[in-house]
């Protein structure tokens, strides 16, 4: 079958360049959502996911889903300190790192509305356990006081909680000694103090959480089985990595089901666009059409023409509109983390799958509401498109 060449369908475009232009942009438009959508809950999964180290191990309360709901004694976190396979530093300390978590409520700097902030009670070790965090102004918070150091998020985005300010929570006053960055992951969104100070203030007698340093990773399964076999410890045992994972999946797959489903419902409209636009062509180009018959071409080659043409016009759309979405990385959002109820700060994020799965997404708008006007196309007689030129 003789096909009709592609430059006869690209300046067809070029001739109805204003409506073409006008059919892209609402196509760009429904492009630039979704991609959006899919940037914003990869975002927020890459976010979360980075937050945690291979080599690390994070420990709760059995069934507790999160850090705030998690409960450990004393009694327990030192038996499991004393357990095989743990990490130990250049001091011969041991890498465990035995840290409350609780939420407070901050007015943010934008507006004053208020905002679940996570704190977490930690020590020099819980820093030497996540080498990405590291205090870029003031400095560490000393041991045995009511000093903190926060987030980058933190800082820039709540009132009080900038370098030498100072925050009123848990009956006392903290001054905030140090801001720190933890390159783009949850630990942004966090308040650090002194576990044993954050334990007396906020009256918690147990802990929330243990992380600690396996010596090789080889060691997990000797670690989970020997804390499985006590059933005095009832404690889960989970990869940091996983914890994290597993945190970014709610709230990951609200955003896209939400997201998609707007997607769809303004997909709609640029559908309808699309095929206006193309049986407005169908009708302007009956005698052309009657002509491309005449010379030889078969209905086929008409269907296939016009389709080409519809799903070129939703190329260049969803060119547009990822090449919009993409600027949005530059942007950083805050939302609520619903396994945690606390404030996350994130960035949009485009990966190749995203720019392809958006691209598609596109062609398919072109090819829905490309086909039935293409499909008129090539079903005109001959006659009938000879008799309108």
């Amino acid at each position: 079958m003789k096909a009709i060449p592609l430059s006869y369908i690209a300046r067809n475009l070029w001739v109805r360049r204003v409506t073409t232009l006008l059919t892209a942009g609402g196509m760009a438009l429904v492009v630039f959502v979704f991609a959006t959508v899919l940037m914003m809950g990869e975002g927020i999964r890459a976010t979360l996911v980075a937050t945690g180290q291979p080599d690390n191990v994070l420990l709760l309360r059995k069934g507790a889903g999160a850090e705030i709901n998690s409960g450990i004694e004393r009694a327990k976190a030192a038996m499991v300190e004393s357990l095989d396979g743990i990490a130990t530093n250049g001091e011969g300390r041991r890498l465990v790192s035995k840290e409350p978590v609780v939420l407070i409520n901050l007015p943010k700097r934008s507006n004053g509305k208020p905002s679940n902030v996570t704190v977490r009670g930690t020590s020099a070790l819980g820093l030497e356990l996540r080498p990405q965090v590291r205090v870029i102004e003031g400095r560490m918070f000393r041991p045995g006081t009511s000093e903190i150091i926060a987030g980058r998020s933190v800082a820039s985005g709540f009132r009080g909680a900038a370098l030498g300010e100072t925050l009123r929570f848990a009956q006392r006053d903290w001054v905030v000694v140090g801001v720190f960055d933890s390159k783009k992951t949850a630990f942004d969104s966090e308040i650090w103090g002194d576990a044993e100070q954050m334990m007396a203030a906020f009256r918690r007698p147990v802990y929330s959480t243990l992380v600690l340093r396996l010596n090789q990773r080889e060691a997990l399964a000797g670690l989970k089985a020997a804390i499985e076999a006590d059933p005095r410890l009832q404690l889960d045992v989970k990869p940091e990595t996983q914890f994290y994972a597993e945190q970014s999946e709610a709230l990951a797959t609200f955003i896209r089901i939400l997201g998609l489903s707007l997607s769809v419902i303004f997909s709609i409209g640029a559908i309808v666009g699309a095929m206006i636009t193309m049986f407005a062509a169908v009708a302007q180009r009956v005698g052309e059409i009657g002509t491309l018959r005449a010379l030889g071409f078969r209905r086929g080659a008409v269907l296939v023409a016009f389709l080409a043409e519809s799903l070129l016009l939703s190329l260049v759309g969803g060119v547009v509109g990822l090449a919009a979405a993409s600027g949005m990385q530059a942007v950083d959002i805050s939302t609520t983390n619903f396994q945690t109820f606390s404030e996350i700060a994130f960035q949009f994020r485009l990966t190749p799958a995203i720019a392809a799965q958006t691209l598609l997404f596109a062609l398919a708008m072109g090819f829905v509401g490309g086909f039935i006007p293409a499909w008129r196309a090539a079903r005109l007689k001959i006659v009938d498109g000879l008799r309108a030129a």
